[in-house]
């Protein structure tokens, strides 16, 4: 297959949705697949249009792209909430647009109206005041909708939104499918065993109101109480040092390290050096830093919310604490400094998950799925599990039909 894969995101591996696409990419080329891979500025590198509409003008602009190279590919893909333009063409025009539209999602919108929502009320939603309320309503909401309702396919990196697009959105089953993000294998290493309290916390992610940074300072200074010693590095939050500082108490301040940016390179040692993974978040899709941490043994603790509930068992592979709730979040983190054996059986348990979650089988489970798009079935064969994806003669046969429908 030629695959567009479109992302509206920057073209940095550092970020999350650009990560996925990256490691996709690698993937389904490893299958045998064609794979362009754009990005925001790759497509639109200089905006024309005011800030607050660009995802309007980077949607109509991967429209016209493919309206200008349509025979140079097999699959659109685009990752929400930037498809809807080309996928209302496609509705109007039929296949004369151009090739089917694959859609994917990273997280519910609703979760995020629903968990900021409440914040609001709570004074802790910088960036969902009335009028960013009003206009994620009016401007954003009906761009994620139209995105998923013109698809051809979707695809949803957790369970939460698959249940969602099927019952409020009407997909029925075959519409909609859950592609659960992987993990590299740089990231898995042999964790020394952590012996007494453990004092080494890692938050890694942007330092956003979405992300519960708010609970995790409540709670990191709930800790400190307790456990002088601890300390908490802060990675990857892209804000100055000095603007996340003052998000915590003076007391708590000389117990963080901070850093802005971290490349990719880095990122494995970083979770080496440190004993507990703490991800607060209230909303995401399947956050990469998890499958990271629990990737390198590390034991995590987050939120019952969203794609975390995927990924951790409490107290089988993880701890999960109530979203929004600084008292659960401390009491779960003090709780592992103080017992190393509970540590050494989560990170165990959830390093002997991860190894089930690779970028090989995301590939394979995403080209299912472009192969759906196209009207392609699999075939019934001898040759192991269905969810393994085609085996090379499967796929061979399919491209071939892929080949003869675009008439190369």
């Amino acid at each position: 297959m030629r695959i567009l894969m479109a992302c509206g995101a920057p073209g940095k591996a550092e970020g999350g949705v650009a990560g996925i696409v990256f490691n996709l990419t690698k993937g389904l080329r490893d299958l045998g697949h064609d794979v362009k891979p754009m990005f925001f500025e790759d497509l639109l590198p200089k905006q024309r249009w005011p800030n607050r509409f660009r995802t309007v003008e980077f949607a109509r602009r991967i429209a016209r792209y493919v309206e200008e190279t349509r025979n140079q590919f097999d699959i659109i893909n685009i990752h929400a909430p930037f498809g809807f333009w080309y996928g209302a063409q496609r509705r109007r025009r039929g296949p004369q647009a151009g090739p089917p539209y694959v859609m994917t999602m990273h997280g519910l919108e609703e979760r995020r109206n629903y968990a900021m929502g409440r914040e609001a009320k709570k004074g802790r939603a910088d960036y969902f005041r009335w009028k960013n309320r009003v206009w994620q309503r009016l401007y954003h909401m009906p761009t994620y909708r139209w995105s998923v309702v013109t698809a051809d396919q979707c695809i949803v990196t957790n369970r939460e939104t698959l249940l969602f697009l099927q019952l409020h959105y009407k997909l029925p089953p075959d519409r909609v499918s859950l592609v659960a993000n992987g993990v590299g294998q740089e990231f898995f290493h042999v964790r020394p065993i952590s012996r007494g309290i453990a004092m080494k916390l890692l938050f890694i992610g942007t330092w956003i109101d979405h992300k519960g940074i708010y609970y995790l300072a409540e709670a990191f200074e709930k800790t400190l109480r307790v456990i002088p010693e601890a300390r908490l590095t802060i990675a990857g939050c892209i804000e100055p040092e000095e603007r996340v500082r003052r998000c915590f108490a003076p007391n708590a301040r000389v117990a963080l390290e901070v850093w802005p940016f971290v490349s990719r390179s880095e990122i494995p040692s970083l979770y080496a050096e440190h004993e507990i993974f703490v991800l607060p978040s209230l909303m995401e899709g399947m956050p990469l830093v998890l499958l990271e941490a629990m990737a390198s043994g590390l034991a995590v603790v987050t939120t019952e919310s969203s794609g975390m509930t995927d990924l951790v068992e409490d107290s089988h592979d993880g701890l999960l604490v109530i979203p929004g709730d600084a008292e659960s979040l401390a009491a779960a983190i003090v709780r592992l400094c103080r017992d190393p054996q509970l540590r050494q059986v989560l990170g165990s348990a959830a390093q002997e998950k991860m190894k089930r979650h690779t970028w090989n089988y995301a590939a394979r489970r995403t080209e299912t799925v472009f192969y759906r798009a196209l009207g392609i079935k699999p075939e019934a064969t001898g040759g192991g599990p269905a969810a393994e994806g085609p085996d090379r003669s499967t796929r061979n046969a399919a491209n071939t039909r892929v080949a003869l429908r675009t008439g190369l």
